[in-house]
């Protein structure tokens, strides 16, 4: 009997010029050597806990980066979506700022907008619609879109980015009284966004609370 293929493969999307992105890396051997596809690679079971770490091992190592938002997405398995035999894959999904990947600087990390994605191999296709479709429907009660925009940000552009991933644009006295229901955001004393076409925009970060976890709105914005 064959033993089933253990793996995990990452999602990791970030927000730049070109709207929504994902990061992508040709495969180094076979089954589909050279083509573009999700980080991903196997399980050890003698260093991984669980998947969660496996995910966070996997990601640093194929990409150089240290995710500041990680979740489980689902498990995608069966006797057809791998040539090698039954496969099951443990999918993550990570939010990571632009610049955090552009400092990474990793050679083989390509952004291809989740609107154009080239062919890819296995099921990552189907990876990648699970994760937006899981944002998505997030980012109109929750904090996640936050994990987006750096460490510090303008409520300006914090709408923004709520916008791009809610595909529609939002009130602007509306937005700010749900960041104020969600409690989550918080003054950088003394810090100003000099950039602002009129006059320097106060600088805002997560709370320290709710930097490694999310918070949740009761009903969309």
């Amino acid at each position: 009997m064959n033993d089933v293929i253990c793996t995990v493969d990452t999602v990791l999307l970030t927000l730049g010029d070109d709207g929504l992105s994902v990061a992508l890396l040709k495969r180094e051997r076979e089954p589909y050597k050279g083509v573009a596809a999700l980080p991903g690679g196997y399980i050890h079971p003698d260093e991984d806990r669980h998947g969660f770490d496996a995910a966070l091992r996997v990601l640093k190592s194929k990409t150089g980066i240290d995710a500041p938002y990680l979740e489980q997405l689902a498990a995608f398995s069966g006797a057809a979506r791998d040539p090698r035999g039954w496969s099951l894959s443990l999918a993550y999904y990570a939010l990571v700022p632009h610049a955090v990947i552009a400092a990474a600087g990793h050679p083989g990390v390509k952004l291809a907008s989740v609107d154009r994605l080239p062919p890819l191999p296995f099921d990552h296709a189907t990876i990648i619609a699970a994760a937006l479709e899981r944002l998505r429907s997030k980012s109109q009660y929750s904090s996640l879109p936050c994990f987006l925009v750096g460490e510090l940000f303008t409520l300006p552009q914090l709408q923004r980015v709520y916008e791009a991933l809610m595909g529609e644009g939002l009130n602007k006295v509306s937005f700010r009284r749900k960041m104020a229901e969600l409690d989550m955001l918080e003054a950088a004393e003394g810090q100003m966004d000099a950039s602002s076409p009129s006059r320097p925009a106060q600088l805002y970060r997560l709370r320290p609370q709710f930097r490694d976890r999310l918070a949740l709105l009761k009903r969309g914005l």
